[in-house]
């Protein structure tokens, strides 16, 4: 009871990187408080299939519900099970991502529960809150912090009263680690029509399709990254260019999206994708928080701009001070030179 709970998405029978990022941070908050950790799994045909993928992250407790119409995903038989489950496990704290699927889940159940939810969290801490309007102290609250009025600000947000804390943290924002591939975990297989109603099934996937992404951004080893600096889609090519030598990925902000110099999917920041390279090479980007948020867990930053005082200098490990046309070639020519 008043566990910390997971909810693990899959893809048929693969469990979804985020959720691992999650399942280790979920572990974390579970040591603080002293409680276990819950994993809650639901698809078709996956017993036997994700119990050895979910476990090695800390897994005190993992419930699987295996049903024939539980994948695809479709809201009410999924929201179900979890406003089913929780109302019996009475769990202090949710996570799940912030995907398609967490997005439209995780309201469903905060709804159901009258319980709030936090979206597109960055960091997830256990503290304590002292509403000094009516003078109440209380402990071992959930921290949901993330980036907000238009990134301009961190906010910590609280929910003192109501159960359970629920909160979703985009893909990339936390590492996953394994705690121990033989991690002795308890596996509940329940019966799914204890918690989901038939009618619950009206709605049926008739084709699904997925498009795959067209970039590596989150598995990029090395990113080089344009902001408005950069000052063109011809800006840009030169950037491909030093990814290409790199072979690396190139990325953007949210400023040289918008400004029409590269395609969406490459955007980095708070309403982009988050990565974590071992080098980042920031071109022409001032640094805007919203940015930051989602590449400040990189390795090795690198920045290069014509401004000494952007604000993007003061996370990066080296700074170069000058223009894109001016020192991208500069750095392609070298690399070529001493690559061979």
């Amino acid at each position: 009871m008043n566990n910390v709970f997971v909810y693990c998405e899959i893809d048929q029978f693969q469990v979804e990187e985020v959720s691992f990022e999650l399942l280790t941070k979920g572990r974390k908050l579970a040591n603080r408080l002293g409680v276990k950790l819950e994993a809650i799994v639901a698809g078709t045909d996956i017993k036997n299939k994700v119990e050895q993928q979910i476990l090695p992250y800390g897994v005190d407790i993992l419930h699987v519900f295996d049903g024939k119409d539980l994948f695809p995903y479709t809201s009410k038989p999924h929201t179900d099970i979890l406003v089913n489950l929780f109302k019996k496990e009475q769990p202090q704290i949710c996570l799940m991502g912030a995907t398609v699927i967490g997005r439209d889940l995780g309201p469903r159940v905060s709804s159901s529960l009258t319980s709030g939810l936090t979206a597109d969290c960055t960091a997830l801490e256990i503290g304590d809150y002292e509403d000094k309007k009516n003078n109440k102290t209380y402990t071992d609250l959930l921290y949901q912090i993330r980036p907000a009025f238009g990134g301009n600000i961190v906010a910590t947000i609280v929910n003192p009263e109501h159960r359970p804390q629920m909160a979703t943290v985009r893909s990339g924002v936390m590492k996953a680690e394994i705690i121990n591939p033989q991690y002795n975990g308890q596996v509940i297989y329940e019966n799914v029509s204890d918690y989901v109603p038939a009618e619950d099934y009206v709605v049926k996937v008739i084709s699904r399709q997925v498009e795959k992404a067209k970039n590596n951004l989150k598995g990029a080893p090395i990113i080089v990254a344009g902001g408005y600096g950069v000052g063109s889609k011809e800006g840009f090519d030169l950037l491909r260019k030093l990814a290409d030598e790199l072979h690396g990925e190139v990325g953007a902000s949210r400023a040289a999206v918008d400004a029409g110099f590269c395609e969406h999917d490459l955007q980095i920041g708070q309403t982009g994708v988050t990565v974590r390279p071992k080098v980042y090479i920031a071109c022409g980007i001032s640094g805007a928080i919203q940015h930051v948020a989602g590449m400040k867990e990189s390795g090795i930053v690198i920045s290069i701009n014509t401004d000494p005082n952007a604000p993007i200098n003061d996370i990066a490990d080296y700074v170069i001070t000058g223009s894109v046309e001016e020192v991208v070639p500069k750095l392609i020519k070298y690399y070529k030179e001493n690559s061979k």
